[in-house]
């Protein structure tokens, strides 16, 4: 006995742009993936060698001039704030001044503002 499915909630099945959009959902997924891995294996080695240099600085540091980890760590928290702020230690031009600011906002607008306009 041969059962016809076609009639039987139509609704359910999708159609021809629907499906093509869903596969190129998943396709777009699995290309992210791909890039994503290939990404990951060409920079964490780098990142890897790179952090246990920071750790081997800081230990000669920290025996070098007889300092304490947590202290040391304070001092660098410190100083990512004080950096984050925009306070450089070289000192150099203000990171605020008129050029920084109109840099600031050509960025913002070309990025950001010009994004907000696709959306629907």
């Amino acid at each position: 006995m041969k059962r016809d499915f076609s009639c039987c909630c139509p609704f359910l099945i999708p159609s021809r742009e629907t499906s093509s959009f869903y596969l190129l959902r998943v396709l777009l997924a699995l290309y992210m993936l791909a890039g994503a891995a290939i990404f990951s294996c060409l920079e964490r080695p780098t990142e890897l060698r790179t952090h246990q240099l920071w750790e081997r600085r800081l230990r000669n540091f920290r025996h070098e001039h007889k300092i304490s980890c947590e202290d040391l760590k304070s001092l660098l928290c410190q100083y990512e704030e004080a950096r984050a702020a925009g306070i450089r230690a070289e000192g150099g031009r203000a990171q605020w001044d008129m050029t920084g600011a109109v840099y600031f906002v050509g960025t913002v607008v070309s990025t950001i503002g010009e994004s907000s306009r696709m959306v629907y």
